[in-house]
């Protein structure tokens, strides 16, 4: 046997495992198709990495099953996530809503924590592999890779797959871990693009590409849930955290609600503008909450050159109607390109949640993204990755 294990992915995941697994004190060999280790950590949170959340609970997570994620983040809590990386040189600082940043540092630096660490321990990492073929043995893996058009095969006792999701192809993303599985008769849960934008067609797509990069404070919601923070209007529809968070939520012919005032009431502010000054005009009071871009455009639907004491009953219910329930029917979303995540994955039904290992295939283990477990926008997903990581490395 060339290791202990082999794993397929050297991204959040791959390379939390590999750490851990070295300072228990057993050889990895990771195998990651990209020139470089962690792909999508250098690109996360522009390059600055939100690589955890404070309030990281079971809640925040999108899964067929909910409790699945609760032992792992039991044996590798946020806590454990936070005092791995200060051990390393990086302290967190919260940006907003527990999101943690790297303080004074970025990706790259939380990249090399791992390499670093990795090298440390005699882990390797093989990079520009691509895993051809996996071959179950009677007493571990044999996985086919190709490397600058060499074909090379290794063997481990156990097989670790974190390859992530279909997000982002251009950054190395495939179905790779979901075709395994298939193949191996593993049950899939639906996938679907997720925190990602949505887009808007028809008769209101010009209205909303005038507002492109506009930014409004909103809560954003559907008949499950709400999210309060800034939409994007863009050229083709909406993004922003709110819009990103919700899409994780939407499904195509649904409605999202937008609250374009939340914390006010329109209907009060104008009674108390009617009794301060009713000359005042719609344009102005509504000019104090946002860009005059915006204001003129909600023109399309208000009275905003009314002064607010020449108001009719029914223009203020029009007028409350629009910035408390504005209504959007997104066309779709921007795909895979786009996503940050992706909804789905393998069942988790088919992974004991304990140690995360398949139930049908002995010593082969899935962590991050490849299963159905999908985090809010905010250092979520990182945190499962973290959590995962460990998780598998106790066991390998």
């Amino acid at each position: 046997m060339n290791a202990d294990a082999i794993i397929i992915g050297a991204g959040a995941c791959g390379l939390m495992c590999a750490v851990q697994a070295g300072y228990l004190g057993k050889k990895v060999i990771l195998l990651e198709r990209n020139e470089k280790p962690g792909a999508k950590i250098l690109i996360s949170g522009g390059g600055r990495c939100n690589y955890t959340n404070q309030f990281a609970s079971a809640e925040q997570f999108i899964s067929s099953n909910p409790h699945f994620i609760k032992s792992s983040f039991t044996q590798f809590t946020i806590d454990d996530t936070i005092n791995f990386f200060e051990t390393y040189g990086i302290s967190g600082k919260e940006k907003t809503l527990g999101q943690l940043f790297p303080d004074e540092k970025n990706a790259k630096d939380v990249v090399e924590v791992f390499t670093s660490i990795c090298a440390g321990l005699g882990q390797e990492i093989r990079c520009n592999a691509d895993v051809k073929d996996i071959e179950i043995l009677a007493d571990g893996f044999k996985v086919s890779y190709e490397k600058n058009g060499k074909s090379i095969a290794i063997t481990a006792d156990k097989l670790v797959i974190a390859t992530g999701g279909l997000p982002i192809p251009k950054m190395g993303a495939t179905d790779f871990a979901l075709r395994f599985a298939r193949k191996n008769n593993l049950k899939i849960i639906e996938t679907a693009p997720a925190l990602v934008p949505l887009t808007i067609t028809g008769k209101d797509e010009e209205w909303f590409a005038q507002l492109s990069g506009n930014s409004v404070f909103c809560e954003v919601s559907n008949d499950d849930i709400s999210f309060e923070e800034n939409i994007l209007f863009t050229h083709w529809g909406l993004s922003g955290p709110a819009i990103l968070q919700i899409s994780s939520f939407w499904r195509r012919g649904e409605v999202v609600n937008i609250n374009l005032l939340p914390h006010y009431n329109i209907a009060q502010l104008l009674d108390e503008e009617r009794k301060l000054n009713g000359k005042t005009l719609l344009s102005t009071l509504l000019n104090r909450f946002y860009t005059k871009k915006f204001t003129d455009a909600l023109g399309k639907f208000l009275p905003l050159n009314k002064p607010v004491a020449s108001l009719t009953k029914i223009e203020i219910e029009t007028i409350t109607q629009t910035i408390h329930q504005f209504k959007v029917k997104p066309a779709g979303d921007k795909g895979y390109d786009k996503a940050e995540v992706m909804r789905g994955g393998i069942d988790t039904n088919e992974i004991s949640s304990k140690t995360l290992e398949c139930k049908k295939i002995p010593n082969l283990f899935f962590g991050g993204e490849c299963l159905d477990v999908t985090g809010w926008l905010g250092g979520y997903n990182f945190q499962w990755a973290w959590s995962s990581g460990y998780v598998i490395a106790q066991n390998l």
